[in-house]
């Protein structure tokens, strides 16, 4: 068994709400390091569900959209979480993606001048409701981990390559070795025997994000840029079934973890002896949906 155990991504869907409330309590009492929701299932306010219905566990948005609510509008539900569950919540936030923004018609500016105003008027909206809890920035790339640095407290990747970490640590400057400053990384996972048959289903997970530029040009800077080349031309060429032979074993073993119970209990150890203090693993299942996906975790580290 790992000494450690990673947190858990969640995401309460239509019809198994309740339901995901009971895992969260589930996953509480197995010891896992926290419980991140992400976005889509309105993963804030799965948060202020959590906040009532468990007692110690760290949770935390991973990633709340900033351009979707004006930032006052949220100042007033996170206090609130903030106050229901002090020192437990972690208010994730994120400039989304493109494709994202253009289906719900919303015309950003620049991620990092955004990200900034955001964060002012979101402290500017908190002061008449009470403390806000720590803010965490979706970070990718150098600009936004230098801003995590100058105005939140900690950065949150998704998923990153572990070879890359270091160069990535390295733009927070000191504050990466502070205390209390969050560094997570939400992580693909897929536990099975077999592990093609797990690759497979990370590859189907990534295909989603080596269509997005911005993790092309991040995947580049960490050493990939034959599979991203050769990913750009797959879909200039519109033969989009192509880009999951493209992935490489060594591109896929760097940013998610697959395999066995214990390759990938291997694996969460890997990520916190490159610094990050909190794996976020994203379950997937060979077998079933994500409810499966999360039994299958919980299983392997116990």
């Amino acid at each position: 068994m790992a000494e450690r155990k990673p947190a858990v991504s969640l995401a309460a869907m239509r019809g198994k709400r309740r339901a995901a409330l009971e895992l969260a309590q589930t996953i509480e009492r197995e010891g896992f390091c926290g419980i991140y929701c992400p976005s889509f299932g309105d993963g804030l306010g799965l948060c202020e569900a959590l906040a009532l219905v468990t007692k110690e566990i760290p949770f935390g948005t991973a990633i709340a959209n900033i351009y979707t609510r004006h930032p006052h509008d949220y100042a007033l539900t996170v206090t609130m979480i903030h106050e229901l569950a002090p020192g437990r919540f972690r208010f994730g936030i994120g400039v989304s993606h493109g494709p994202v923004l253009e289906r719900l018609g919303i015309r950003a500016g620049k991620p990092t001048a955004d990200m900034e105003q955001f964060v002012s008027a979101l402290r500017e909206g908190a002061a008449r409701w009470g403390a806000l809890p720590p803010v965490v920035l979706a970070s990718l790339r150098a600009p936004m981990i230098r801003l995590a640095a100058k105005i939140a407290e900690g950065a949150v990747w998704a998923n990153a390559c572990r070879s890359h970490m270091a160069v990535s640590l390295a733009h927070l400057g000191g504050r990466a070795a502070e205390t209390d400053f969050f560094l997570g990384n939400m992580i693909p996972t897929c536990i099975d025997e077999d592990r093609a048959a797990a690759a497979a289903v990370m590859r189907k997970t990534l295909t989603s994000y080596v269509l997005l530029p911005n993790y092309q040009r991040y995947w580049m800077e960490a050493g990939y840029e034959e599979e991203m080349r050769a990913i750009q031309a797959a879909i200039q060429a519109r033969d989009y079934e192509r880009l999951p032979k493209l992935m490489s074993d060594r591109w896929l073993r760097d940013c998610t973890l697959f395999g066995s119970a214990r390759e990938v209990r291997e694996g969460v150890e890997a990520w916190y002896a490159a610094g990050v203090k909190t794996p976020i693993l994203v379950p997937s299942s060979t077998r079933g949906g994500q409810f499966d996906a999360i039994a299958e975790v919980i299983a392997a580290f116990r």
